[in-house]
């Protein structure tokens, strides 16, 4: 069923009455100043060569052409239907460990990285299977639940760092069972887990987990990174390497025992890394032999848009006003209608070419890689036409990842204006707010969250970005005044030191030399029984580090 996108601007419709009322008007006194000039005879014989049907049609032809602009700002459209589209895969969560540990560089440049470089490759691999996201350390964080868009994914996979969960440790099995709540707990089949970690498990259950989450058809497979022998891990707060609590320097090993234990209790297979193409293939292959399910998805709505109709007729009535004449030369109206009717098929000519294709163009480039060309075609339409809501937003996309990210945001603004369906709106926000958060502009990524919830309360991905940007959002803060605090230590130390320097020096002691030999010994007495209280507690009292990589 047709319907206009901007439907407020309707009310511009007014002014079609307005202008009847006016016509009404000037017609009236037209008529009483004719009969104020004299004679009727006299007057018929002076305006013998004025046709009066002209101004009627005159104002018609405007009319109509204001009544045809409006409806064209209003945009009629028809939606064409949501697109069905049919894939077979499954579905596949990757656990990633994110903990401090992941920072040691056996594997260069460290643990982390070359895993992430491996998983983003991976997903490229995985075609038609859905993708979910979960990063662990001490806690485990849903990153991104399944979905079939692998550039999103790819996205949230490069935003995860050893800062992405504050709770330090590695706890593969509270990462396990994440993934395990994020399957549709209906299907016994057509799930997969892969887990990658160094294995510094810092508790037990893993293992039952896996055996658990196997027999609910769920395939796990693990891949480790790291050496066995290890390497220290550095801490980046000061740059130096991490020691535990006794001062000894933290040496991070790859726990294979442990990830070839949770393979095998997870119907999976384990395999070390060595090097990412070796890893990603295998991993493909494995995944490919698992039983596959068709799954049948709606894709957005799409419409047609019907106002450059409505603009071009509105553009042929204004040309046709124009060029009519309130004089009664026929052959001069006929020429004139002529080029009328030339002029308005340049128009149409112009108006003509699709941005559709344009559009298709741009994202054809957009999934070469080639952002910079997609954003050029993109550009082109919404140029042309600003009110493209499908332009903006996927120009917004192809500026991020060219690495324009004020152009980006400003795109995304236009679209959120543009666009019409709140769902629309929220995925617009959404996208703005990764952007913004990557960027760590926290305040306005959780200003751009919190309205795509508004818009959309389901959007599960705002919700989880949301709660991350005010755990970034509070650390910074405490930070911040931690360095306050410490700037204000800082100058009244300052403030001291120069009140002290202030101060008269005090006068030399009168005490004899005897007197001070006898006062240092007592005091040196006192030190002595004091250090032997404190080595009687620290027996009693053996120190016990926690591990925080």
């Amino acid at each position: 069923m047709p319907q206009f996108q901007y439907i407020p601007l309707l009310i511009l419709l007014v002014i079609i009455p307005v202008m009847s009322f006016m016509f009404w008007y000037a017609r009236k006194k037209k008529k009483n100043s004719i009969r104020k000039i004299g004679e009727p005879e006299l007057i018929a014989q002076l305006l013998g060569q004025y046709n009066s049907r002209s101004f009627i049609k005159k104002f018609l032809l405007v009319t109509i052409a204001m009544l045809l602009l409006i409806l064209a700002l209003a945009n009629l459209r028809l939606p064409s239907g949501s697109e069905k589209i049919n894939r077979n895969g499954i579905d596949v969560m990757i656990a990633l460990d994110v903990s401090k540990s992941m920072l040691a560089e056996d594997i260069k440049p460290t643990r982390l990285d070359r895993s992430k470089q491996m998983l983003s490759k991976l997903i490229d691999r995985l075609g038609n299977n859905r993708i979910g996201i979960v990063i662990f350390a001490g806690k485990a964080y849903l990153q991104m639940p399944l979905t079939g868009d692998l550039a999103a994914a790819k996205m949230y996979l490069s935003s995860a760092t050893t800062e992405s969960v504050p709770t330090q440790g590695t706890v593969i099995a509270d990462a396990l069972k994440m993934c395990f709540a994020s399957f549709n707990a209906k299907e016994k089949k057509y799930k997969a887990v892969v887990l990658i970690s160094d294995g510094e498990d810092h508790d037990e259950n893993a293992v039952d987990v896996a055996q658990q989450m196997a027999q609910e058809g769920v395939v796990v497979y693990t891949v480790g990174i790291g050496s066995p022998g290890g390497a220290p891990i550095t801490d980046l707060a000061t740059g130096q390497m991490k020691t535990d609590g006794e001062g000894n320097t933290v040496i991070s090993k790859l726990n294979e025992d442990e990830l070839r234990s949770v393979a095998k209790k997870g119907n999976g297979s384990y395999q070390l890394y060595t090097n990412t193409e070796e890893v990603v293939a295998t991993l493909t292959a494995q995944l490919a032999t698992m039983d596959q399910r068709t799954v049948t998805e709606d894709s957005l709505v799409n419409y047609k848009s019907f106002y450059q109709i409505f603009l071009v007729l509105a553009m042929l009535f204004l040309l046709i006003e124009l060029l009519m004449s309130e004089i009664k030369k026929s052959k001069t109206i006929k020429a004139k209608v002529a080029v009328t009717f030339l002029l308005s098929i340049s128009v149409l000519t112009v108006f003509g070419q699709g941005e559709k294709a344009i559009i298709k163009v741009g994202n054809d480039a957009y999934k070469k890689a080639d952002y910079p060309a997609a954003a050029n075609a993109y550009s082109k339409v919404a140029e042309k036409n600003p009110t493209n809501a499908t332009a903006q937003y996927n120009l917004g996309n192809a500026l991020y990842k060219s690495e324009k990210i004020e152009d980006a945001i400003v795109a995304y603004d236009k679209a959120i204006i543009q666009l019409a369906k709140p769902v629309e709106k929220s995925n617009a926000y959404f996208n703005k707010g990764v952007v913004l958060q990557n960027n760590k502009k926290l305040s306005e990524c959780i200003e751009a969250y919190k309205n795509a919830l508004k818009l959309d309360p389901v959007n599960e991905d705002a919700r989880q970005n949301l709660q991350k940007a005010l755990q970034q959002q509070k650390k910074q803060q405490e930070q911040e005044k931690k360095e306050n605090e410490k700037n204000k230590k800082n100058n009244d130390s300052e403030k001291q030191k120069n009140k002290d320097q202030q101060q008269p020096k005090p006068q030399q002691s009168r005490i004899t030399k005897k007197e001070a030999e006898e006062k240092l010994k007592a005091l040196m007495q006192k030190e002595k029984n004091l250090q032997d209280k404190l080595r009687k507690v620290n027996v009693s009292a053996p120190n016990k580090p926690e591990k925080d990589w």
